[in-house]
């Protein structure tokens, strides 16, 4: 910029425009910038305290620069404010409450004041051209795209994509992949988030939707909505797995992401660095989706708990090392894949624990019902496993048991509730024993048998159940399954998955919460009491 801002009128629009250009923003932020440098530097000549504006015609390069006061009748910032007959000689017949612009000659830039305005504009240069990056990708986020590889930091690669910068970081790399400056390299934009010093673009090639995306751009099917990928789960660089589904009974889903003679799933394969596929028929039979989804391996039976949310699988014994995989490599993608945490077990395994299983819960119908062995197995047999079942079943569906009648059903029906009634008396004993209180026992859903074990937690006041988390009360602890890779990944996910006190209850999170809001009643009752005191 010249000395003078006056006399480079044609100047000072060039500048905005080529600014403008080649950051790809708005003219008028620009403008308003130069404005925001030339105000800067009026102030330093004029007194900092000064109202200064300045606006540049952005037709003729014209600058007009004024200061504004206000009228008032006793003058208290003599900066800012005139009295009426101050006033009357900037303009005539102003009144008190007017604001006054008072016309200022040009000022010239000295080498500090020009480096001060240089810099005001690159800043909001800067912040503009940050805020049109972050209005370009905000919207982008699921899409692939492709950029050169500017440089890798500390691990974490730096990709030029054009008008902005992405990075992947390590754990959304593919292993084991090994990429140059200058490398083209195509990557999901996972997440954009505005932060202080510009946009931050996260992208990922390990991501199961990195996959999906790139089977749309090679399956004409998909990314018509013909064919859909209803599940993927990835172990980066390594193996993966698709469920697709088709809603044209004429088109094959595998056969069509397969292609012909592999084509395009080969296409796919490279970009992921060799990684294997595995291209699976998807289903709403959850049991036949974890067949499918446990291939090349093959199953005898899937036995699925909803309320653990937990799923058993049986395979042939010379099938487990198959279905497990290298590593718990097969099962685990599976679990991904289907949403559910899966269990496999050969059918030795299987039939040892369902026979454990039946002799345990005979017994305890031996004991709590006063029977002999054939009458409770006849019981477990029929599929009554807890006294609970037995007690408050319709009882027409114990009488029609074979060998059983409308005497009998009665009978062990009556003999559940008694068995049902001395184990609270026995679990209240013990629940006042340990110290727990009667204010806790109110607290709905909780039985005396939860109470106990409450109180062997050392939970015996409400206070102490209102400090706890509703994951420390009910959370379940994850059984290491023998995918597991290492011992060390047990002991590890044995720390995260720390079971809460009542896991064993089977307490849904609503309850959890319930119970825990209900214990914390009180402190609200006792802050409201003390609210009511305060305004009196």
């Amino acid at each position: 910029m010249a000395s003078s801002i006056a006399a480079n009128k044609a100047e000072l629009l060039a500048i905005a425009n080529a600014v403008a250009t080649e950051k790809m923003i708005d003219k008028s932020i620009v403008i308003e910038a130069l404005e925001e440098a030339i105000q800067r530097a009026a102030r330093a000549r004029y007194g900092a305290e000064n109202d200064i504006r300045a606006k540049l015609d952005t037709q003729t390069g014209d600058l007009r620069l004024w200061r504004v006061v206000e009228v008032v009748e006793d003058v208290e910032d003599y900066f800012k404010q005139v009295d009426l007959k101050q006033a009357d000689k900037l303009q005539k017949g102003a009144v008190v409450g007017d604001f006054i612009v008072d016309p200022l000659p040009a000022v010239d830039l000295g080498r500090i004041d020009a480096q001060s305005a240089k810099q005001v504009i690159f800043q909001k240069v800067r912040d503009a051209e940050r805020e049109r990056q972050f209005e370009e990708f905000k919207d982008r986020t699921g899409e692939i795209i492709t950029g050169v590889v500017k440089s890798v930091e500390f691990g974490h690669v730096v990709v030029d994509l054009g008008r902005a910068e992405g990075v992947i970081r390590r754990d959304q790399q593919i292993p084991r992949e090994v990429v140059r400056s200058g490398d083209r390299v195509r990557a999901l934009i996972m997440k954009v988030q505005r932060e202080n010093r510009g946009p931050q673009i996260l992208l990922s090639r390990a991501h199961p939707d990195f996959m999906k995306k790139l089977f749309a751009q090679e399956v004409p099917e998909i990314y018509d909505g013909v064919i859909e990928i209803k599940a993927a789960a990835r172990d980066p660089g390594s193996r993966a797995k698709i469920g697709v589904i088709s809603y044209d009974s004429s088109i094959d889903p595998v056969g069509a992401c397969v292609g012909m003679k592999g084509s395009r799933v080969q296409a796919v394969v490279q970009e992921m660095q060799g990684e294997k596929i595995d291209i699976i028929p998807w289903s709403e039979d959850t049991a036949t989706f974890i067949v499918n989804a446990l291939q090349p391996a093959t199953v005898s039976r899937v036995v699925i708990d909803e309320e653990e949310g937990r799923i058993e699988v049986v395979v042939p014994d010379d099938q487990l090392s198959l279905a497990i995989g290298r590593r718990g490599q097969n099962v685990r993608l599976a679990s991904q894949l289907t949403g559910r945490g899966i269990d496999i077990m050969t059918e030795a395994e299987s039939s040892e624990k369902r026979q454990k299983e039946f002799v345990e819960r005979s017994e305890m119908f031996q004991q709590e019902l006063d029977v002999d062995e054939t009458l409770a197995q006849l019981l477990v047999a029929e599929g009554f496993s807890e006294l609970e079942e037995v007690a408050y079943v319709d009882s027409a569906e114990i009488a029609a048991i074979e060998g059983f009648d409308d005497g009998l059903a009665e009978e062990l029906q009556s003999r559940a509730q008694e068995a049902l009634d001395r184990r609270e008396e026995a679990s209240r004993a013990e629940r006042r024993e340990l110290g727990v209180e009667d204010a806790v026992a109110e607290l709905p859903i909780l039985t005396e048998a939860m109470l106990v074990v409450l109180g062997k937690a050392g939970i015996k006041t409400l206070d102490d159940l209102a400090d706890l988390a509703t994951d420390e009360l009910i959370q379940k602890a994850r059984e290491p399954r023998r995918n597991e890779r290492s011992d060390r990944e047990v002991r590890r996910n044995r720390t995260e998955d720390k079971a809460g006190i009542l896991a064993t209850f089977g307490l849904s999170e609503e309850q959890g919460n319930e119970i825990i809001m209900a214990a914390r009643a009180h402190w609200f009752e006792e802050e409201d009491a003390v609210a009511a005191d305060d305004s009196q």
